[in-house]
């Protein structure tokens, strides 16, 4: 008897899967529409994809810490990978909620606590995307890091929304 975690009685791995992929694109989305929008304005730093991808290349070569961005050097492709990590990394947390929220709680996913997680992920861009990209703990040696930081707490937040729709959605 295969072990399938208690899933198949409420709509199988599949469902879960799509349901993951839903989540996840759609928080990636929302975050880097509202980012662009917003950051136009000034108020926000733009999400710097091809800064991801230099990043994301340095992880497939070992290298996975820089001590000042500038040791990153730019990449053939860097917007693939750039792009490639974003919306990965995005698709990872997603399935992290979807599938903690299936086992934990059952029953269908809250988008009021897709939003809270949402939110909640902003630690992982200060603790450890900041650092690895060498802008330090939350971003505090980056140019303007008060407006590091906030453009990540407002990014994350705008993933929580993307999360919280797809979550009403499927």
């Amino acid at each position: 008897m295969k072990y399938t975690l208690g899933l198949m009685d409420r709509g199988g791995e599949m469902e879960l899967l799509l349901r993951g992929i839903v989540v996840g694109v759609l928080g990636t989305v929302v975050m880097d529409v509202l980012n662009h929008l917003v950051a136009r304005t000034g108020l926000l730093a733009k999400i710097e994809v091809r800064l991801i991808g230099r990043m994301a290349a340095g992880w497939t070569r070992g290298r996975f810490r820089y001590n000042h961005p500038s040791e990153m050097r730019q990449v053939p492709n860097e917007l693939v990978y750039g792009v490639a990590a974003h919306y990965g990394i995005g698709l990872g947390l997603a399935f992290i909620f979807v599938l903690g929220w299936e086992l934990l709680v059952g029953g269908p996913a809250s988008p009021f606590w897709a939003l809270v997680y949402g939110i909640a992920t902003t630690v992982a861009s200060l603790f450890f995307v900041y650092p690895c990209m060498g802008f330090g703990v939350m971003g505090l040696r980056s140019p303007d890091s008060l407006k590091s930081f906030f453009s990540s707490l407002a990014n994350h937040f705008y993933f929580g929304i993307g999360m919280a729709a797809g979550v009403a959605l499927v």
